[in-house]
């Protein structure tokens, strides 16, 4: 069933007032901790903002070609490509200072790195995201693919980046059930928490098979 324009708008200024940054990098990496024992290997420590700027730039970048609720409706394609981009890029860029961050943080706290599943999970949607950004390059130089026409490298690129968008909600699910999270939002509040990126997940599903996937379907 298909997401209505004013169900999509609602979820969409919901996420952007949630993913607002209050704190800066430096200041989450030099704010004293206190030790915590017991857990295993679930995260015990608050994530840096870039995490959940990182979330906010990517959503951003796919709302982009919403026809219903971008911030660009009005602009040409080519305005809405460029901009796409340099969201992108903004949100690798937060994907790799956030990942450094952490290793660092673990360094200084004597921690193992990539012991739990949010860990597995984050670092495969940074790895991945670096690849989609890559691959992007190929829309913006289809000359580089003579024999795939721009319409399967549009598909094709559409439906890994919707891939990789779901890896990164998986990841950022997985990391609401650390320690810290538990332990800080509490109740209903968790499980509004844990909402909020399955129904961003499904306005982009939405979008992309609105876009893509029915269109070429009814073109047969």
């Amino acid at each position: 069933m298909a997401l209505t324009a004013e169900t999509e708008s609602r979820l969409y200024r919901s996420l952007r007032a949630a993913a607002e940054p209050r704190e800066t990098p430096t200041r989450w990496l030099f704010r004293p901790r206190p030790r915590r024992r017991g857990g295993g290997g679930r995260c015990q420590s608050p994530p840096p903002p870039s995490v959940s700027q990182f979330s906010f730039l990517m959503t951003e970048a796919l709302l982009i070609f919403s026809p219903e609720i971008s911030l660009l409706r009005n602009f040409s394609r080519k305005v809405k490509v460029r901009v796409h981009w340099a969201l992108q890029l903004l949100a690798l860029l937060c994907a790799l200072l956030g990942l450094g961050l952490i290793a660092y943080n673990k360094h200084l706290n004597g921690k193992a790195h990539f012991v739990t599943w949010h860990g597995l999970t984050g670092l495969l949607t940074v790895l991945y995201a670096g690849g989609q950004c890559a691959g992007g390059l190929l829309l913006l130089y289809p000359k580089l693919m003579k024999n795939w026409t721009l319409a399967k490298l549009k598909l094709y690129h559409a439906t890994s980046g919707l891939v990789g968008y779901l890896l990164g909600c998986a990841s950022l699910m997985l990391g609401m059930c650390s320690l810290w999270f538990t332990a800080s939002v509490t109740g209903v509040s968790w499980y509004l928490a844990m909402l909020c990126p399955l129904l961003t997940s499904l306005v982009i599903m939405n979008q992309v098979s609105n876009a893509y996937l029915y269109r070429k379907r009814s073109q047969h």
